[in-house]
């Protein structure tokens, strides 16, 4: 594995009454990274992210993190990990400061760390408030900031964007893209929010049913999506005809001509010559696919996310 290598899976699997929760995925995060673990509800996601911090036991598979069999060294990997699963776990009845410091007792941190994690997810001016009293996203944000408390090297996050509001979502993001930079701190995030993804992961995985259907960079997934021009005409056939003498690669798409892959000058040819023809273009659009129709492909299935 290499050294720069945070975490790394091989064959991870969890069975549940004979049904494969996750089947045979081999993660690859890399330092620095903010890898999205993309996937509808119900794929797999916090299962998996359950097992690299050992509150799951795998039914096959190794895990390794920063270098490290989890089995072999789960308390001294922990130590250099912070994670919030599922949703922040605070006590109502103390304040903001007040659960900190239980957390404060249980990583056997220093003073400074409180403040500066409180800072970071800009708590400082409501830590005297209870925490009972925060909205969803202060709630959301404390548990970054006790998942933040020893400054750790990995971050796990299932879903902190979960049941925000734009505004909240907005903070959060912008939150977790400043930390590999500031600080060091590797992010394993997960989300079923496909532009949540797009916008703040450098590295993505996209899971459904238990398996991994895909794993690179965002720049690579993107790649997959090129850019297609779709040209409608007031005669479909002799556009056809007329193109593909020219050595262009048009493809049936309902009323109009598909092109992919195709440069802006060789589209201004195109017209050129069927407008020489007679041939009425009446349309010219570029079509590119979001992140959800690469998804939508990668699994086959129109499903809700």
């Amino acid at each position: 594995m290499s050294s720069s290598t945070i975490v790394q899976t091989h064959n991870l699997s969890k069975t549940y009454e004979a049904v494969n929760r996750v089947n045979r995925v081999n993660l690859h995060v890399q330092e620095g990274e903010i890898y999205g673990f993309l996937g509808p509800n119900g794929a797999g996601k916090t299962t998996t992210l359950k097992m690299l911090l050992g509150l799951i036991k795998p039914s096959e598979g190794t895990i390794h993190i920063f270098g490290e069999s989890l089995s072999k060294h789960r308390p001294s990997i922990l130590q250099r990990t912070g994670s919030l699963i599922e949703s922040p776990s605070y006590y109502g009845h103390l304040t903001g400061l007040e659960n900190m410091k239980v957390m404060q007792r249980l990583r056997n941190v220093p003073d400074k760390n409180v403040d500066e994690a409180l800072r970071i997810v800009r708590l400082e001016n409501q830590k005297d408030k209870k925490a009972e009293q925060y909205s969803l996203g202060m709630k959301q944000r404390l548990g970054i900031a006790m998942a933040l408390l020893a400054f750790p090297k990995l971050l796990i996050l299932d879903e902190p964007t979960n049941g925000l509001d734009p505004a909240g979502i907005g903070e959060i993001r912008e939150l977790i893209k400043s930390l590999p930079a500031r600080y060091g701190i590797t992010i394993l995030l997960s989300s079923h929010l496909l532009s949540e993804i797009e916008q703040i992961a450098t590295s993505v995985g996209i899971i459904s049913e238990g398996k991994l259907l895909f794993q690179g960079s965002m720049a690579s997934l993107q790649h997959e999506s090129r850019t297609s021009i779709l040209l409608k005409t007031g005669d479909n056939v002799r556009a056809e005809k007329i193109l593909l003498a020219r050595a262009y690669s048009p493809a049936r798409m309902g009323s109009r001509l598909k092109f992919a892959n195709i440069a802006d000058t060789e589209v201004a040819e195109m017209n050129r010559l069927l407008v020489e023809h007679n041939v009425p273009v009446t349309r010219i659009e570029e079509q590119k696919k979001s992140l959800e129709d690469i998804f939508l492909e990668l699994t086959g299935k129109e499903r809700s996310l």
